[in-house]
């Protein structure tokens, strides 16, 4: 299959998330297209003791598309949205759904921004990716994405069919994103320790990750998260569950020194915080570290 021509689906970011989503659907026969910023012939996929390849190449040039397809995962990190801007402006159109694959509860109003003729599908991500150096994706979990019960997310779960990308509809999709929302502002301790799951096993860092979860949860349950406090338990028990050396992508991105999504992640505590008159203590110190640490100066 030429999958310039003929393929109605496209990845645009084929990182650690974007290429496990490409093999789901290359595996039922629906290879996307592949859009990204460097040229490669091929997508590897490392799942336990086996290796899948995806035999296409990754286009650089939103030039080169031609026309409209109907389904985009967009899986760039929320600091790349600016930079894949040129991407959807040439795979969308008025029917094109937009799955977009970033961390956040903020996705609908920022992809819009950039795509407003599609329609705009929220994600979460509930499997772990991690890109390795020598350019392959290994992946560390089940593969299950949830979504909110809406037309557009429909068209998301209708092209996984029968993948081993699990798609859940759900009524209280709110809840579910903001509880991964949760989940990915602590990690961002990991940030600044460099440090990996094995650091929440520490006392001291399991009581501060309580105590900052307890300070999002707050703001979460302002935003309309209907969510108990059994949540910080389970998510501190998750990271002390994980291998000692499971890392997360603001931690690879620290180590690389790529700008941090530090906004999305933990900023937005502090944001909505403010906004509705809670005390976020915690966030007021990490939030200004991890911006430092990502943007510097120094």
């Amino acid at each position: 299959m030429n999958a310039l021509n003929d393929s109605s689906i496209a990845v645009v970011g084929p990182g650690a998330i974007g290429t496990a989503v490409a093999v789901a659907l290359h595996e039922v026969g629906r290879t996307p297209l592949l859009c990204g910023r460097t040229h490669r012939d091929r997508l590897t996929l490392e799942d336990g003791d086996r290796l899948v390849t995806v035999s296409v190449p990754v286009w650089v040039n939103p030039a080169q598309v031609g026309r409209t397809v109907d389904l985009v995962f967009l899986a760039v990190k929320a600091t790349q949205l600016e930079a894949s801007a040129a991407w959807l402006a040439a795979l969308c159109g008025p029917d094109t759904v937009v799955c977009v694959l970033q961390n956040g509860v903020e996705q609908l109003e920022r992809v819009a921004l950039h795509a407003p003729r599609a329609r705009v599908v929220p994600t979460v991500v509930w499997f772990p990716a991690q890109a390795r150096p020598n350019g392959s994706v290994r992946l560390r979990g089940d593969m299950r994405l949830s979504l909110p019960n809406t037309p557009e997310a429909g068209v998301v779960a209708e092209a996984l069919q029968g993948s081993r990308c699990r798609v859940e509809l759900s009524a209280s999709f709110t809840a579910l994103a903001w509880r991964k929302l949760l989940q990915n502002a602590a990690a961002g301790l990991m940030a600044l320790t460099h440090r990996r799951s094995g650091m929440f096993s520490r006392s001291d860092i399991a009581e501060l990750a309580l105590a900052y979860l307890g300070e999002c949860l707050a703001v979460a349950r302002a935003e309309g998260a209907e969510l108990g406090d059994e949540v910080l338990r389970e998510i501190l028990d998750k990271f002390q569950a994980s291998p000692a050396d499971m890392g997360t992508s603001i931690l690879t991105d620290r180590e690389a020194g790529r700008p941090l999504e530090w906004d999305v992640r933990n900023g937005i505590i502090a944001r909505r915080g403010r906004a509705r008159g809670i005390p976020t203590p915690i966030s007021d110190i990490l939030v200004p570290l991890l911006a430092a640490a990502s943007d510097g100066p120094g």
